[in-house]
């Protein structure tokens, strides 16, 4: 199914060259890397102190599974729940229905002026530029969402939009495009003049959009997470509410509820639940409440049996703070929507000839999948894209044929300790502009490390002969 990524990113470039750029600014690579570290470090302290955390992940999972082997049903059963209570449902088979819409809605009201909560989904259906095209104004009222927006760049995170940018450089985009005044970098001025700003943009909106964290089966209604309340406001004050949802984010029962808000913000941010939780049951009183649920290739990863499990995602943005490769490469080297290890196993889906470089950026450490809250094996997927890209002759002829070597080698003990021998006697000759020529990826940027004089089975031996002198 087509996915319209390809409007935000149409051209092919592989993730390496574009971290290269993202790479080359050694300052921004650390703090970025360690920002992200921290936040990582806050999940792990807060998913500490709940002795059941690890019975929590298994019951989402759990959950999760159940109702995407049920989708159809619970899908159903919310349509019904929803407009008993006054809401009008709308289903989207892939983005540009979702966009036509969402426009028709505005549209038949006159409607120009839109505030807009933080929303991936709009996100990847660039419904934004979208609404845009056809002259209605959109304001993304999250604060890092807004400040991607007026840089005119998509999130690098799916939870912290602006992570990439340090506080000097949102002052300067502040004075040019607020008005404020030179020079300006603390984060409380620069957040009060965003909120003077954006309460401007939300007071005269004719229509909020949000997208859904969680829509409930069991009641028709749904949960919207933010820690900023601009949802709230969003809503509150236009008569028109519409709610931009995929298929997957449906849940059974309105007692599961408690299982996913527990580990959403730990997981996220390392918070014990986000500031706010908005519920919504219908419109409010003369107000208007739309639901459009969009499928956008969701089906056809649901139909592959060893994928599916990515659809479980409740989209926390763990497995991005912790994956080595996504800290030290930024989020924009991706060039999709949902950067890191998730958008690496989502892309292919959509386009594996395009996306083919994405699920090679990963050291497969398993780290996000440890973190997951949902479980989701993250890396044993990128693991399984890697052998069907190759399979489909979209990895390049080089690196299939290193692999084609390696696999020969790691299967034959002889060839294996014959190789390490010559290694260890070669490795401390080469020539370091040999090492790190700019044909070599794997080297250009690292230093070799010293040879070991012996082997681990040499060592091994060594000390068993000791070990039984000893005796």
């Amino acid at each position: 199914m087509e996915h319209p990524e390809h409007v935000k990113h149409p051209e092919h470039v592989e993730h390496p060259d574009r971290a290269a750029a993202f790479v080359a600014n050694g300052e921004r690579l650390q703090w970025h890397d360690k920002s992200l570290w921290f936040v990582r470090e806050k999940r792990d302290r807060a998913s500490g102190v709940i002795p059941e955390w690890e019975e929590l992940r298994a019951l989402a999972a759990g959950i999760k599974a159940h109702t995407l082997s049920r989708l159809a049903d619970y899908l159903e059963a919310f349509e019904a729940k929803a407009t008993a209570l006054g809401a009008h449902v709308h289903f989207a088979r892939d983005a540009e229905e979702h966009n036509r819409i969402v426009h028709e809605l505005l549209a038949r009201r006159g409607i120009t002026r839109v505030v807009k909560s933080k929303s991936m989904l709009t996100e990847q259906c660039g419904l934004n530029h979208h609404l845009e095209a056809h002259g209605i104004e959109v304001i993304d009222t999250d604060l890092g969402e807004r400040i991607v927006q007026l840089r005119h760049e998509p999130p690098s995170h799916i939870v912290m939009p602006a992570i990439h940018l340090k506080k000097e450089e949102i002052g300067d985009l502040f004075h040019d495009a607020l008005g404020g005044a030179q020079g300006i970098s603390d984060p409380k001025a620069l957040t009060e003049m965003a909120r003077g700003h954006l309460r401007d943009k939300l007071l005269g909106a004719q229509a909020g959009i949000t997208g859904v964290n969680f829509a409930v089966a069991e009641t028709g209604g749904f949960v919207v997470c933010t820690n900023e309340g601009n949802a709230d406001l969003g809503t509150a004050l236009p008569r028109l509410h519409i709610a931009c949802m995929g298929v997957e984010k449906i849940i059974p029962r309105a007692k599961d509820l408690g299982v996913f808000l527990r580990l959403l913000a730990r997981s996220a941010t390392g918070q014990p639940v986000t500031a706010y939780s908005s519920h919504f049951h219908g419109p409010r009183q003369g107000g208007e409440l739309h639901i459009v649920i969009v499928d956008h290739g969701r089906s056809t990863i649901l139909g592959r049996e060893h994928y599916r499990r990515t659809l479980q995602c409740i989209r926390c943005g763990a497995c991005m703070n912790t994956c080595p490769v996504y800290r030290r490469s930024g989020g924009h080297s991706y060039g999709v929507t949902v950067p890191g290890p998730l958008g690496a196993v989502l892309a292919p889906h959509v386009d594996p000839a395009k996306h083919r470089s994405l699920p090679f950026a990963s050291t497969l450490c398993g780290s996000c999948t440890d973190v997951c809250p949902v479980k989701i094996d993250l890396h044993e997927q990128l693991l399984l894209w890697r052998g069907d890209l190759g399979r489909q002759k979209l990895v390049p002829l080089k690196k299939r044929m290193a692999s084609r070597v390696a696999g020969w080698i790691l299967v034959r003990t002889w060839a294996y300790l014959l190789l390490g021998s010559i290694a260890r006697w070669f490795i401390p000759k080469l020539p370091k502009a040999l090492a790190q020529h700019r044909w070599n990826d794997w080297g250009r940027q690292r230093e070799l490390p010293p040879a070991p004089k012996e082997t681990f089975r040499e060592l091994y031996a060594k000390r068993r002969r000791t070990s039984g002198k000893a005796k």
